[in-house]
């Protein structure tokens, strides 16, 4: 008996011990990780108009290390076009089937990804276009109002 409780001392000794000597040495390692800027993710929205209307989403890793993008399936990205109301108009992925696999894909330091779509025939008017970077770690959004005449 006098054997077990020396021995459970000694483990809440160790354990003890073991969690101060921890919290002293992640403090150091957490100030240093405070001043790397660390995994970043931007993103840019352009929107050109001619006959038709060509989006492009640009997504930037502008850290200092590399980025991991993670999505639930095959769908990356999408764009949506309201109307002056609010009103979705138009919506890329209407009528697309995507993979249900989980994918990643990696930025590394300065990469870009970069996706480019079309609107073919719309009608004259004013809208706002919201791209969508359906990333489940890094979700990006982006508007740009345009019109069509």
């Amino acid at each position: 008996m006098n054997g077990r409780v020396t021995f459970v001392l000694l483990v809440v000794a160790v354990l003890a011990f073991a969690c101060t000597r921890s919290s002293n040495v992640d403090a150091p390692t957490f100030a240093k990780s405070a001043h790397k800027k660390g995994p970043a993710v931007a993103s840019s929205f352009d929107v050109r108009v001619d006959d038709q209307v060509h989006f492009q989403l640009h997504v930037i890793n502008d850290g200092d290390r590399k980025v991991e993008l993670n999505f639930a399936d095959g769908k990356t990205h999408d764009i949506e076009v309201l109307d002056e109301r609010g009103k979705a108009v138009w919506r890329w992925s209407d009528g697309r089937l995507f993979t249900a696999a989980f994918q990643n894909k990696v930025l590394r330091r300065a990469d870009t990804l970069s996706f480019s779509e079309e609107w073919k025939s719309p009608a004259p008017g004013r809208y706002v276009a919201v791209a969508r970077l359906v990333s489940q770690n890094y979700p990006q959004e982006q508007r740009v109002a345009f019109a069509v005449r």
